[in-house]
């Protein structure tokens, strides 16, 4: 039986160097639970009654008022009581969050969580398993081996497919594009006949991305040793989409200069523009060229349980795909796996260390999962996701991330018939690029400024959280819609904020004055109807 120590014992050194708390009692075990539940109730109490009170997206303090507060804690003096610690954190960190369940929190891909999710990370953290081997974390391997085979049947993988939990796109895409190239690495040695060292290979390999592909791969390429420049920006149609043409002019340029393609990667969700490169052809492509097809989806994987699944048609025939069910399956950071449609590419990530994983003990088939992952210590995270579907289910998700693809296009519509403003392209998942954009007088440059002081002030002034972009050299704005909550009521006044604004600056700075205006004015509710009328060819401007 283990022996809990009891109030009536001696102090140890240890806790008599801290009077204020016994620091043993602040470990969680069989005598301490307690304890710990009082204290999670109490923390948990007070995130609930913030979130119930929370009025704003965010408070719209400034970094230069918020960091002395925090740099004045003197860490070297423990409060000694977990109340006084959490009464410290309204002030330092719940009074300032940003709240991303709130209607007008529409920056970046951050969306709010479900509930099961939330239970699932208290599980997670408190019994602290590790997934990198079967004896830390024992039926916890075999939940995030079963979510990948689900995962990999949604995609369309068949048998063959493996993967594992990341911490992220970033990592994800890390992963995968490692892979591509010990294989490319592989096959050239295979070709050549020599045995060639990977420093007279790396420098002939290429990465082809999107133009409008995330910023980890070129991150990426850094890492791997083959440089920044080795990927080469595929250009894009008008909507923001991988060219098919494109591509293969520059898979035919790399054969001509000797270049090695060891990947093409397509996306499935853009991070400005929330368009999907056209799979079925870049997959050809990638088929008849012998190259790796890479399809990142950290934000479109939503569409593996949506109505919308036919948008990512082509995903199947991918090598590797990256997942984030953090961005679009409403789970808390993090939540995102890789997966390779035959688990033999795993290879190029095992490595064996005699203390953790032996290379006997795969002889005796024991599942040890840091076998497929780049990282050692691995958080539980796929519970999150695990208890997710077990109490909402793969259609419930999906519902919830329909909704925010059709308010998008409500979104998309309003935005077209409103004079005011100017719009990318149309979405395909849930994201809209636009700018306040007026027609007459001011400079472009003024624009500019004037979209970029709109969004500053939208935080300081409204709590409302918009992000920010360049296209074409020029300032834009973005609204990410990821809440379900967030109605076109609130969209429509954050259109109005932003308008207001902008033309307060450019009044201000320049002296411009804004053109008549269509007849619905600044009304949120008759914006909407008149923008409905434009649709329908019927609209008037004054």
């Amino acid at each position: 039986m283990s022996h809990a120590p009891q109030p009536s014992e001696p102090l140890s050194p240890a806790d008599a160097a801290s009077p204020g708390v016994r620091p043993r009692s602040q470990l969680l075990n069989q005598a301490t639970t307690e304890s710990y539940r009082s204290a999670v109730v109490d923390g948990v109490g007070r995130v609930a009654d913030r979130i119930r009170r929370v009025e704003r997206a965010f408070s719209g303090i400034q970094p230069g008022d918020l960091e002395p507060e925090i740099a004045a804690v003197d860490l070297e003096r423990p409060l000694g009581d977990a109340t006084a610690a959490l009464d410290e954190l309204e002030e330092v960190y719940l009074r300032d969050a940003v709240y991303f369940h709130h209607p007008r929190y529409l920056a970046h891909l951050n969306c709010p969580v479900v509930i099961p999710a939330v239970v699932g990370e208290a599980v997670l953290s408190a019994v602290n398993s590790s997934l990198d081997t079967w004896d830390q974390s024992g039926g916890g391997t075999f939940i995030e081996r079963r979510l990948i085979s689900w995962t990999a049947g949604r995609i369309g993988f068949d048998g063959r497919a493996d993967g594992i939990f990341t911490s992220g796109g970033t990592q994800s895409n890390l992963q995968a594009l490692q892979m591509a190239r010990d294989e490319a690495c592989h096959r050239v040695r295979e070709e050549s006949g020599a045995p060639l060292r990977n420093a007279e290979i790396l420098p002939r390999l290429r990465i082809l991305a999107s133009e409008c592909g995330h910023f980890s791969i070129a991150k990426s390429a850094a890492l791997l040793g083959l440089g920044q420049e080795a990927v080469i920006a595929v250009e894009c149609d008008v909507d923001m989409r991988m060219n098919p043409k494109a591509l293969a002019a520059e898979l035919a340029r790399c054969d001509s200069a000797g270049l090695v393609p060891i990947a093409v990667v397509a996306t499935a969700g853009t991070t400005d523009f929330g368009s999907i490169d056209p799979l079925p052809a870049v997959a050809d492509l990638c088929e008849r060229r012998g190259v790796w097809m890479h399809v990142d989806a950290a934000y479109g994987c939503g569409l593996l349980v949506s109505r919308d699944r036919g948008l990512l048609d082509g995903i199947e025939r991918a090598d590797s795909v990256t997942v984030d069910f953090h961005k679009s399956f409403f789970q808390p950071v993090s939540s995102s796996a890789v997966l390779v449609r035959d688990q033999a590419m795993l290879r190029h990530v095992t490595f064996h260390a005699d203390y953790l994983n032996p290379a006997h003990s795969t002889e005796r088939s024991i599942p040890n999962q840091v076998d497929k992952s780049i990282q050692t210590t691995r958080r539980f995270d796929a519970l999150k996701l695990w208890l997710t579907l077990r109490v909402m289910g793969a259609e419930g998700i999906g519902e919830l991330f329909d909704e925010v693809i059709s308010r998008a296009d409500e979104v998309w519509h309003a935005l077209t018939a409103d004079r005011r403003f100017t719009v990318v392209t149309r979405p395909q998942l849930s994201t809209l690029v636009f700018r306040y954009e007026p027609r007459n007088g001011a400079s472009a440059a003024e624009v500019d400024r004037a979209n970029l002081y709109a969004r500053d002030l939208l935080s300081t002034e409204a709590g409302a959280v918009v992000a920010a972009t360049v296209v074409r050299g020029r300032h834009y704005l973005k609204f990410t819609l990821l809440n379900p909550e967030t109605s076109m009521s609130d969209v429509l006044h954050v259109l109005d904020l932003i308008a207001e604004y902008a033309e307060k600056y450019l009044a201000d700075a320049t002296g411009w004055q804004p053109a008549p205006r269509c007849q619905a004015g600044t009304n949120p509710l008759q914006v909407h109807r008149v923008a409905a009328e434009f649709r329908e060819g019927q609209g008037t401007c004054e």
